[in-house]
C-alpha cells in the first residue's frame, strides 16, 4: 500500500504569492512620496556673484530672483514689489519657519535687492539671505 500523501503531481506544484511583496514596495512608494520635499525655484536663470564664506543652506527655502533686468521671480513666475509681501506671507502659510533666499543677479541693482529683502522681512520671515555662487 503506497502512501499518496507525500506523491506530487505538476497540479500541485508549490507556488509562491508576491501579494505580500506588492504590498509592501506600495507602502513604500507611498512613504517615499510623502516623505519628499519639493524645491520651488525661483523660475529664472541669474548669475550669482562669488563669495568665499558662502554656506549651503536648507533645501526647504522659499526663493525669490532678481535678474539683471530688476525683474522679481516667484514660483516661476513674474510678480511685482508689491506683491512681494503677499506671495512670502502665502509660503509661509504653507512652510512655517521657512528661510527667504534671495537669488540675485550679479548685475542687478541693490535698491530691488534691499526692497525685496523688506518686504520679505515684513511678511515675518526670521532668515532672509542672498544667494552667491561658491568661489
Amino acid at each position: 500500500m503506497s502512501d499518496n500523501r507525500f506523491l506530487m503531481n505538476e497540479e500541485d506544484e508549490a507556488q509562491i504569492d508576491l501579494t505580500p511583496m506588492l504590498d509592501v514596495v506600495f507602502i513604500m512608494l507611498i512613504f517615499f512620496i510623502v516623505t519628499s520635499t519639493f524645491v520651488k525655484e525661483s523660475g529664472v536663470d541669474v548669475t550669482r556673484p562669488q563669495a568665499k564664506t558662502s554656506v549651503v543652506t536648507e533645501s526647504n527655502a522659499i526663493q525669490i530672483g532678481i535678474t539683471a533686468a530688476n525683474q522679481i521671480f516667484m514660483d516661476k513666475r513674474q510678480i511685482d514689489k508689491r506683491a512681494i509681501r503677499a506671495n512670502v506671507e502665502k509660503s509661509l502659510a504653507e512652510n512655517p519657519g521657512a528661510s527667504v533666499i534671495i537669488v540675485a543677479d550679479q548685475d542687478s541693482n541693490t535698491h530691488t535687492l534691499i526692497d525685496v529683502m523688506d518686504q520679505a522681512r515684513l511678511a515675518g520671515a526670521t532668515s532672509v539671505s542672498v544667494a552667491s555662487e561658491n568661489d
